[in-house]
């Protein structure tokens, strides 16, 4: 029987194949553990074996975890669509929000973060692939959405953030990946939050890490791959 230990150095290897293959340095990807929907000890196995970066997509289950964690000095991400009306738990116990896709959002996450707190890590989503259901900006609007929240004072603008359509198409993932790989070269070349700190794209999961990795993700978000299969707690 596999352990989260085999399983995360089996997802290691993948993303440093992948860099190796791309012509990229394996310590440039960073491998986000998504957790959601299993329990505090199956997070505290994964730090154990060396994992340091975990991301959420549901508020209540991820602010009891970090408090139950507290005392592991682990970083903490929140990936998933965010109501307004729950802002204010996010932007006090997380180090990271992937999923901004409007402005009244970030505008909650920056009037509400402690002021004793660093600034929030903040990504832009975009819709790469144009699906209705999907949350995410418009590719077109984001620079507009990106300068204003480069522009809040208790967040930081590190990148942009995408989750494509699922597909075994590796071609048409890649341009997906391209396409937020653009838009973030674009928004440095504008100077947009400043080049030095728009740093992240955020892209890849368990089923799509190779692609992601060979068009420049600097964090990829697998939960399956290291976890294993787990339905959304009820309540």
């Amino acid at each position: 029987m596999t352990t989260i230990d085999d399983r995360l150095r089996a997802v290691r290897a993948r993303i440093e194949a992948a860099a190796r293959a791309a012509g990229r340095d394996p310590a440039s990807v960073g491998l986000l553990a998504v957790s959601k929907t299993w329990p505090a000890e199956a997070v505290r196995e994964a730090a154990a074996a060396g994992q340091r970066t975990f991301g959420e997509n549901y508020v209540q289950e991820g602010v009891d975890k970090i408090e139950a964690l507290r005392g592991l000095g682990l970083e903490w991400h929140f990936i998933g669509p965010l109501q307004s009306n729950k802002t204010r738990p996010v932007a006090n116990a997380f180090d990271w929000v992937h999923g901004i896709d409007r402005l009244k959002i970030a505008e909650r996450l920056s009037a509400q973060r402690d002021e004793s707190l660093p600034p929030l890590n903040v990504c832009i989503q975009v819709n790469v692939s144009g699906e209705d259901s999907k949350s995410g900006v418009a590719p077109d609007e984001a620079a507009a959405l990106a300068r204003a929240v480069a522009g809040l004072p208790r967040l930081r603008l590190r990148g942009l953030m995408c989750i494509p359509e699922p597909t075994g198409d590796d071609a048409l993932l890649r341009s997906r990946f391209a396409l937020l790989r653009a838009l973030k070269a674009q928004l440095a070349a504008d100077g947009v939050a400043g080049a030095p700190q728009l740093d992240t794209l955020s892209m890849g999961m368990s089923h799509d890490i190779e692609p992601a990795v060979a068009e420049g993700a600097t964090i990829v978000r697998v939960g399956t791959a290291i976890f294993g299969e787990r339905g959304r707690p009820a309540g």
